[in-house]
């Protein structure tokens, strides 16, 4: 394999970080957001299926991924909040899962000394519709697609909790 291919997941998913906060420098509205959001959102898919196709899976190519997808939530919460009309309690609900995911990130803190973003199904699933969700909320006017995602989300967060405490955290 060619090397400089076996760097190609990883500058893809560095990519997806800049293009996360260039999403910052548009107009919701705008078919530039929506664009680049979909980069954003295929690239994560792609990164992944490159790096195992590859077979240059990493460790520090899973935590760059994390934290492209971080970066990613972080800019789209900051542009997509507030022209997301959902009722209060979806909000508490969303809020609840963030306190949830925080407390798990604390405990493998405390039990391992280090940050562990387990990459489960569920934690997938939750990614591909919450990114499918906000766009179907905001376009159809609804938030029912944004509770379907709440409630995969609600599952991950639990199991991610669960894989974190009991050691099962790949």
């Amino acid at each position: 394999m060619n090397n400089r291919m076996k760097h190609l997941p990883n500058i893809i998913t560095a990519l997806r970080i800049v293009g996360a906060f260039g999403l910052l420098f548009f107009d919701v509205r705008s078919s530039a957001f929506w664009v680049l959001y979909l980069v954003c959102g295929l690239s994560d898919m792609l990164d992944g299926f490159l790096a195992r196709r590859l077979r240059c899976e990493s460790k520090a190519g899973a935590l760059l991924d994390s934290v492209a997808d971080l970066a990613f939530v972080a800019c789209c919460c900051v542009k997509l909040f507030p022209v997301l009309n959902l009722p209060v309690w979806l909000w508490i609900w969303a809020g609840a899962i963030i306190v949830v995911k925080v407390i798990n990130q604390i405990s493998a803190v405390v039990m391992y000394k280090k940050l562990c973003f387990p990459h489960t199904f569920a934690n997938k699933a939750t990614g591909l519709l919450l990114f499918v969700a906000v766009s179907l909320t905001i376009f159809l006017e609804t938030p029912v697609p944004m509770v379907v995602t709440a409630a995969i989300a609600t599952f991950a967060a639990v199991q991610e909790g669960h894989f974190i405490r009991t050691g099962k955290n790949s």
